[in-house]
């Protein structure tokens, strides 16, 4: 016995060093491995942010690599001159706010209907709506914005107004319209996820509500809706910044209204610089400016997104 303890302990002292080097040697590749990938996903910023206080001058001068040696803030204040950055900044936040609440709404319903109403044709509608994640918004360009510019629902606009039909572009109207009938942008990809949330919730739930007296709009207010907030709070986030970072719908419908995405790119016309070099510091400037608010608003709710987004279906 005693022999068998002592071969064990020299197999033990034997090959403990060699599985720490091994424990060592991941843990070395992993944080090179983090490292590498946050630097490449952090470079454009941080070279922006450099970018951004660079005078004139540093643009030729090639000792200036991260931190400007003239410090300034011309950049930043033409940057806002030129694309009326306030004004934008109010008009792209009241649609990306506005079109976030009425997405989650008509996305949660939409896809509670698929999640626990059976009836027929469920299954090819909700396959119509994921063949709209795949659909390039460029094919319906022309029939939508053509709805919008002679929008008559139904005859309805004639008949009240005596108008053949109503102008809603250069309106937020498009968006809101979209949104409440669940076709905005990105809104496939909202239902899905809904849906996939709701279907993991427990049918023995709904049904003791319905036991209880609820219908289906209280079961889902007062059960399902409350249960889903890690799936409420992933569309929530998603819509708002791909809203927020849209330039396609915005450029479509809005030409006279400014939001941030269709200023940065009048941003290079209004500019009369005959240095290019120059015109793309400030252009970069005028990006940094753009996405700042989303930065600062991951700041304080990235640690609820990362939650929601391991507990919603997207890694099912």
């Amino acid at each position: 016995m005693s022999s068998k303890t002592a071969y064990t302990d020299l197999f033990v002292s034997r090959y403990q060093p060699l599985e720490k080097g091994k424990r060592w040697a991941w843990v070395l590749i992993r944080t090179v491995l983090v490292v590498g990938f946050c630097f490449i996903i952090l470079f454009p910023l941080f070279q922006r942010l450099s970018i951004a206080f660079r005078s004139k001058a540093d643009i030729y001068d090639p000792t200036v690599l991260w931190i400007p040696r003239n410090f300034t803030l011309d950049n930043l204040r033409i940057a806002i001159e030129t694309t009326n950055y306030f004004e934008a900044l109010s008009n792209t936040a009241l649609i990306s706010a506005s079109t976030t609440l009425i997405q989650l709404v008509s996305c949660a319903l939409a896809a509670y209907a698929f999640a626990r109403l059976q009836f027929r044709g469920s299954g090819l509608l909700f396959g119509l709506v994921i063949f709209t994640i795949i659909v390039p918004p460029q094919t319906i360009m022309i029939p939508l914005y053509l709805t919008y510019r002679y929008f008559d629902l139904f005859g309805l606009v004639g008949l009240f107004t005596g108008k053949d039909s109503l102008n809603l572009i250069d309106t937020f109207w498009p968006f809101i319209l979209s949104s409440s009938t669940a076709m905005g942008l990105k809104n496939g990809l909202y239902i899905y996820i809904f849906r996939q949330f709701f279907r993991g919730i427990p049918k023995e739930i709904g049904e003791a509500a319905l036991v209880d007296g609820a219908g289906v709009f209280r079961t889902f207010l007062r059960i399902v809706v409350p249960n889903a907030v890690p799936a409420v709070v992933t569309v929530l986030l998603f819509s708002f910044v791909w809203q927020w970072n849209d330039s396609y719908y915005v450029s479509l419908f809005l030409k006279q209204v400014k939001v941030l995405s269709t200023s940065l790119m009048d941003m290079g016309m209004g500019l009369r610089e005959p240095d290019p070099v120059y015109t793309s510091m400030l252009l970069n400037t005028g990006v940094l400016l753009a996405i700042a608010p989303l930065i600062l608003m991951y700041l304080f709710v990235q640690r609820y997104f990362v939650e929601s987004v391991e507990r919603t279906g997207i890694v099912g």
